[in-house]
This record gives structure tokens, sequence and C-alpha cells, in this order.
């Protein structure tokens, strides 16, 4: 086993194994992977360290990036704006006031060029999450890096493109749900075909926490919705084993401390046994769920918005107990705005100080065999092959058309309202305590830290970029390649990517390629759930 170059030591000097637990107990990097996807976990490698971060303009986010990257961040997130995440672009009447507030602002491949200037894009991975629009800025994306001389096959990171949970949670949509599984599998086939170091969905299960779910349903509508998609991909003609490997996942980690890492440990297990025993993977890279985690944006408060330090603590050790490959801190101004350059460097030092300083990374599993997180982890998969359960009998024996079924129906909306519901109740009457919001509030009256303000410079400077871009390209070119999308689109043989690759060279838009594509596949207004 390759170990990193560490003092596997206690503070006192005695020595640490690199795993714990009887000769007979199951081992970490062994089937069905509870305990850890590798064997040495940490002790070879510790997690990637990829921080979330997009703000304004390309150039202004570009810099975020470098900082993080100089304070030791050892992957990128990169998070896109409103207008970006809904498919829109920057002058589009329904983006006023929102270009730049979230996120990043994008609209063109000379956003994405500017985006990732001086930044090896062989060399660091790259998170993106965006679901609607994932096609277009994978297009963009490697566009940017081919001009740069990285090929395609050496771009190593993840899309999100899991448009699933936007029609059960997140509602960042664009087409109906059936025309939006075909964009998901086109990546997906893509992929596995050209650029076999990325991974081409990251099934999230972080917005449907966001949302109100309880843990056991963020656990249970994720993998299902994993489930769903290694079945359209299999129903593409793709063989198993040859994209589930690339499969990935992200999850909430949450301030219930032993609950989230049950969670994990269950996923894990629960993926191993499905892929291999109902969908005849061999691989045991498709038996072995990995997944990256971020800390509970949602637990975070305005009020005492320091205590959010803690709270991010808590969690992120949660996520590296629980076996995680890769994590972002959330910062502790958040609930206020954008984190500024301080707290987000604090988020990164929170994770630097788990990995470095309190020696939980010696360890592969150090919690395996706890009889309460054993009973957890036990009771937290009884409970999600519940789920599937009624998916698969909804579904008439498959869990993808079950999950289409059930986003028809509102069924997963109406079970996260419900769970939020209750939550709320419990933090009404005083079950369930929040510092500073329902108990403890002292200190409530001290004045906020220094906010990260994105002010509308920001939207003028992006509005300028995007007029000069559509007045110097060739505007025949731009018709012609939207055009190659409108018939990519129309015919159900087709993979729609080369001719999203096309556009985007063509420096077409994303609300021009967006559009395009809805004058094939309609658009998507969901239907309220009461």
């Amino acid at each position: 086993m390759r170990e990193r170059d560490a003092d596997f030591t206690t503070h006192s000097g005695l020595e640490v194994a690199p795993v714990y637990g009887p000769p007979e107990a199951e081992r970490p990097g062994a089937f069905p992977y509870t305990r850890g996807p590798y064997a040495s976990m940490y002790r070879s490698k510790v997690w990637t360290m990829r921080m979330f971060a997009g703000f304004g303009t390309a150039p202004d986010t570009n810099r975020r990036f470098h900082d993080l990257l100089a304070a030791g961040g050892t992957g990128l997130s990169t998070a896109y704006d409103l207008p970006t995440l809904m498919g829109r672009d920057s002058d589009d009447p329904l983006s006023l006031g929102e270009v730049g507030k979230c996120g990043v602002a994008i609209d063109t491949l000379d956003d994405v060029e500017d985006l990732y200037t001086g930044i090896d894009l062989g060399a660091v991975t790259t998170s993106m999450t965006i679901n609607c629009a994932a096609p277009i800025l994978l297009a963009m994306y490697v566009t940017a890096a081919e001009a740069n001389g990285t090929p395609r096959t050496a771009l190593g990171g993840t899309l999100q493109n899991d448009m699933f949970k936007e029609y059960q949670a997140q509602k960042e949509y664009f087409f109906p749900p059936r025309p939006s599984l075909r964009l998901v599998t086109d990546v997906i086939e893509f992929c596995t075909n050209e650029m076999p170091r990325f991974h081409p969905v990251s099934v999230s299960g972080y917005h449907i926490r966001e949302a109100g779910s309880t843990a056991v349903q963020e656990l249970a509508f994720t993998l299902a919705n994993g489930f769903a998609y290694v079945e359209a991909g299999m129903a593409r003609g793709l063989p198993v084993d040859s994209f589930a490997p690339r499969l990935s996942f992200f999850f909430n980690a949450h301030v219930d401390f032993f609950e989230e890492i049950a969670k994990f440990r269950a996923a894990r297990r629960i993926w191993a046994h499905w892929m291999r025993d109902r969908y005849g993977a061999t691989d045991p890279r498709s038996l072995k769920l990995r997944f990256h985690t971020q800390t509970a944006g949602v637990s975070l408060t305005a009020q005492q918005p320091e205590v959010n330090l803690v709270r991010t603590a808590i969690e992120a050790l949660a996520g590296v107990l629980g076996g995680t490959q890769s994590l972002h801190t959330n910062s502790f101004d958040e609930a206020l705005a954008l984190p500024s350059d301080r707290a987000a460097r604090l988020a990164l030092r929170t994770q630097q100080v788990i990995a470095h300083e309190s020696r939980v990374a010696n360890v592969a599993d150090p919690l395996g065999g706890s009889w309460y997180v054993e009973e957890l982890t036990d009771e937290i998969e009884r409970r999600a092959e519940a789920v599937f359960a009624h998916l698969d009998e909804v579904g008439e024996g498959s869990i993808l058309e079950g999950v289409l079924r059930e986003v028809d129906s509102g069924w997963f909306m109406g079970e996260i309202a419900d769970s939020a519901y209750e939550l709320e109740r419990k933090l009404n009457d005083g079950r369930h305590t929040i510092i500073g919001v329902n108990g403890f509030t002292e200190g409530n009256e001290e004045g906020s830290p220094d906010l990260l303000l994105i002010g509308p410079q920001f939207e003028d400077k992006q509005l300028a970029r995007l007029a000069e871009v559509k007045r110097a390209r060739d505007a025949v070119a731009v018709a012609a390649a939207l055009g190659g999308v409108r018939a990519a689109a129309a015919d159900p043989d087709a993979n729609t990517m080369p001719a999203i690759l096309g556009a985007v060279r063509a420096h077409a838009t994303v609300g021009e390629i967006m559009g395009t594509l809805a004058e094939e596949f309609g658009r998507y207004r969901e239907t309220p759930v009461l």
C-alpha cells in the first residue's frame, strides 16, 4: 500500500494502523465498500479540497480561482449566476439584476476562456455546477482547453448535469423531463467515448437536502436518480461498465454528525449491491460509489455568523469520517452574501486543520464497528430500500420510469415539502434548537462582518462584453451552427454534443443554443403541488 509522507502516530507517539477491526470484518476497499472505496483511504491521499467559487464576470472569478489555488486548494468548482443556471443570456430581460450575483456570468466561449486564464486544465480537475445548460458549458470548457493545447482526453473533472433533482428540488429546468434526460444521456455517451477522465454526471442529493428533505430522503432520492441514469445509459446501448465508473455523486453534510456519517456508509453499500445484482456490473470501479461533499448551506445563519465556522467544521468532519473523495466547506458569511476573500480562506483552512492537525485522516473508517454508527447505517439502508421498492412498483420494473412518473405526479416535491414543514414545526415549538435563531440569541445585536457586495457595475461589464462578442462574430456562421443544433435535436438517433460544440466555436450564446433546442424540445412548466 502506497502511503503519503506523513507521521502516522498520535501526538503522544502511539503508532496508528491503517484500519481497525477483527480480521473477519469487512475492510475498506472490499465489497460492498461500506467502510470506503479504497483500502488505504486518506492514508494514501487526502481528499480533494475543491472550493466552490464564482461571482461577477469571468475575470473576477478567475482571480478568486488563483487565490484559492495559491492558498492550497487542490481542485476548482465553478458557481454560475442564476441566468446561466437557467439557460439565459445576460442581456435577456429576465436576467436584469441577477447577472453575476450568485455566481459567474457565462454567455459565450469568450467568457470561459477568460474564466480559466492562466490555469493548466490538464493538471487541475474542475467541477461545474450546471444542469439544464450542462452540454453547452461542457462544450465551452472542451473548446477552451483544446485551444490552449489540452486535449479533451486529458481533461479531468465533473459536470453536475443532473436534471432529475432539478424537477424534484432546485427548479432550474428549461426543457420537459424526457428531452432533458436525452441531453443528460448524450453527455454520458460523449464522455464515455471521448473524455475518459471526466465524470459526465454528478448525481446530486445536495439540493434535495437544501430544499428540506431528511437525510434518508436525500440518500434514497439521489441513488434512485443514479439508478435511473444507469438505465438510461444502458438503453442507449452503452455497456454498464463502460460508463458507470465515471458516475459520481454529490451529497450534503449536515450538522447531525453521526446520521451523516451513517448516510455516506449506507450509500456506498446500497450502490455496490444494486450495481452488481440489478444491473450486472462486474468492474469494481462501477461498484464503488465515489462522492463530493459540501457542508450544508441551509444550516448557516445570518444571526451570529461566526458560529457558522463551528457548524461547518462539524459538518466537514462528518464528511471526512464518512469517506468523501472531495469536499467544499461553506464560508461563515454565506447567509448574508457571497463569500469574502477572508471567509473563503477560513473555509479552506477548516479542511486543512481537519486533514493535517486532527489526524483523523490516518485511519480508514475510524468509526466502523461503532454499535451506534452501524445500526444507523443499517436503518438508513432499510428506509432507502422502501423508497426504491415504491419507485420500482410505480415504474413497473423500471426505476427510470418510476422516477419520471413520480416527477410528473409531484410525489418527490410533496415528500420534501412535508419533511420541511415538520422541521419547521420542531423549530417553532422548541424541539429543535438553532443557536442564535430560537435559542442563545445573546450577541445577535452585533453588526455584520465585512461583506462582498456585487454591484451593478459587474452587470454593466458583462453586458458590454456580450455586445462586443456579438458584434465581432460571423453572423452567418452562427446561424449555420444553430441550424445544425436544430437538426440534431430533431433527429432522435443523433447525439447533440457535436452540433453544440460547433455552435460554441461559432460563438453562439448559451441562450441562443438553449432557445434553438427548445424549438424541438419545448419548454417545461411545472404543475404546482399543494
